[in-house]
């Protein structure tokens, strides 16, 4: 018997699909399109082939913005990397612990930042930071700390750090509950025989634990990867376009933004900033293949 063609399974995905080509596929392939262009004073748009890629990567007025808002970028996800994913790790290691008492109190307590607006968080932190009236230098008086307050917020060897750490705060819930579920997932028999064996936690922990878990450490690897040079909001929430002082906290989203629309005295071109975003899209697209490629494939053993 002839099998007919399984029409109700594309009656079923074409919503899905035309909204994912409308607001995701055609806008993408549209920016691609719109960064081999230029614009004309009187508006209308040229073909211009590589030359704004050229100005953006040789042209010293559009270049040292853009290798310092790359180099910044850079910080940001090291920062992140360093601190806020070994720090998910030992919140999630804590916390899956057996006996721990309020363990879902605290899970929810660090978890709770992440659901909160990052206009918020921003304006909170500018709050807390302020040399006017914060609340930080008190704080830091309690304990015989406050020769060690600055203005962290307005210097520029401080200012992207003190940025990065409130991320850090914000979105330290994300990997810990990954790594929270990956460790919890691990069967007892296995760190049952382990301590038969006569295993210390912390190798149980370094030898069994780790090792296991190494596809969801590379998990968060990647999305605080994607996630740091997709950033913008909370650099425009506390610093504003400019990401100030100096451009010292000015990240590939916040020139962006001013690469299209413009800022103050500098006027948008929506042609320069499609070519910033195919940039900002290229160097996700190969930080991921670069993972997928040589470091997911060798991790996929550790799967269980």
């Amino acid at each position: 018997m002839k099998r007919s063609f399984p029409w109700h399974i594309v009656v079923f995905l074409a919503p899905a699909f035309l909204i994912y080509l409308v607001f995701s596929a055609w806008p993408l392939i549209d920016t691609l399109r719109l960064g081999f262009f230029t614009t004309n004073d009187n508006g209308s748009q040229t073909w211009a082939g590589l030359a704004n890629y050229h100005s953006l990567l040789f042209d010293p007025l559009w270049s040292e913005g853009f290798w310092n808002a790359m180099k910044n970028n850079c910080k940001f996800f090291l920062v992140h990397m360093c601190v806020q994913n070994p720090l998910g790790l030992l919140l999630a290691a804590l916390l899956s612990m057996r006996g721990v008492k309020f363990a879902k109190g605290y899970q929810t307590a660090i978890f709770l930042p992440t659901l909160l607006s990052v206009v918020i968080i921003g304006f909170i932190w500018q709050l807390i930071l302020s040399p006017l009236w914060g609340v930080s230098e008190h704080i830091l008086s309690l304990v015989h700390l406050d020769s060690l307050f600055q203005p962290f917020l307005g210097q520029e060897e401080t200012a992207l750090f003190t940025l990065s750490a409130m991320s850090v705060w914000q979105f330290v819930g994300i990997p810990m509950m990954l790594i929270y579920a990956a460790l919890i997932a691990i069967p007892d028999e296995i760190i049952e025989a382990a301590y038969v064996e006569g295993a210390s936690a912390w190798r149980i922990f370094w030898t069994i634990r780790v090792p296991l878990i190494l596809p969801t450490l590379g998990l968060t690897t990647i999305l605080t990867f994607v996630g740091n040079f997709n950033a913008f909001d909370l650099i425009y929430s506390v610093k504003g376009a400019l990401a100030g002082p100096n451009f010292s906290t000015d990240i590939l989203g916040t020139y962006f933004y001013r690469a299209f629309f413009g800022y103050q005295s500098q006027i948008g071109s929506p042609t320069m900033g499609a070519a910033v975003a195919t940039l900002m899209f290229l160097v996700i697209l190969l930080g991921v293949g670069v993972y997928f490629y040589f470091i997911q494939r060798k991790l996929q053993r550790f799967s269980f």
